[in-house]
């Protein structure tokens, strides 16, 4: 069986999303001894050539969304990773965000597990100052967020439906942010798998997920890195007293992106 990891990056006005996808492959390589695809629309050779696979197509937008670390409203061009199943060179998949750091073979778990499709069904701050109470639930029901930011799945029925309900669900997003009575109108992968998890088994929550809850690091804090796979929180206690906390070979979502792409720029 083809093992492989996917990295939609599509940049926009602000941020570099290939740039950010082409050194995670290369965090991704190190550790997970895996080859790397890329969804993109970027047709420049050079920036791409770090891939093993380049998928060109077109981006998806999911609207705009307001970034924090930059202090603006951005194009959320993040809506295409419903495609992922019929996108996949591999027959077993790892569908990665670009702003995903890769700093340990943790996921080797996940990739070698015999599920069908796996997520996290929980996140959590790295420095404990925000308990994500919102963040994970979505909708006026309080309904329990899986988030897409970490996917596994394998070719088969099961994970064909779960991302066919996800499609659906991102070319009918009115009806269903209507149906949950979600605020604004932005589109999300995450929404869309919650969704489509809790469609597919049966209208239950009752579904297999990651075994261990994804660690995040807010756009708020400062992120930096100390050395190679070790990195650097710093932010403010709830006294605003500052404090900091450090990761080695912990693998972490970047919210923040700006202090993601000065990492990069300086490797």
């Amino acid at each position: 069986m083809t093992t492989g990891a996917l990295i939609f990056a599509f940049n926009n006005e602000s941020t570099d999303y290939v740039a950010m996808a082409s050194w995670s492959a290369r965090n991704i390589r190190r550790w997970l001894k895996i080859p790397v695809a890329i969804v993109t629309d970027c047709t420049d050779q050079d920036r791409t050539q770090t891939f093993d696979q380049v998928i060109n197509a077109a981006p998806e937008t999911g609207g705009t969304r307001w970034f924090e670390d930059y202090q603006a409203t951005v194009s959320w061009h993040n809506a295409g990773r419903t495609d992922a199943y019929s996108l996949t060179p591999w027959e077993r998949t790892l569908v990665l965000d670009a702003d995903y750091v890769v700093a340990s073979d943790q996921l080797k778990i996940v990739l070698d597990s015999n599920q069908d499709f796996l997520a996290h069904a929980s996140a959590y701050d790295l420095t404990g100052q925000d308990n994500f109470v919102g963040l994970n639930e979505y909708g006026e029901y309080n309904m329990p967020m899986s988030w897409a930011t970490v996917m596994m799945f394998q070719k088969s029925t099961h994970a064909k439906l779960i991302f066919d309900c996800m499609r659906m669900i991102r070319h009918n997003w009115r009806h269903y942010k209507d149906l949950y009575q979600m605020p604004g109108s932005m589109f999300r992968n995450d929404y869309a798998l919650s969704i489509a998890l809790t469609i597919v088994n049966g209208q239950t929550l009752e579904y297999s997920s990651i075994p261990w809850d994804l660690a995040s690091v807010t756009p708020e804090h400062t992120l930096t890195r100390t050395s190679k796979d070790c990195y650097r929180i710093d932010y403010m206690d709830q006294e605003k007293q500052a404090r900091w906390t450090t990761l080695r070979n912990q693998d972490f979502h970047a919210m923040g992106k700006k202090h993601l792409e000065k990492i990069i720029e300086t490797d």
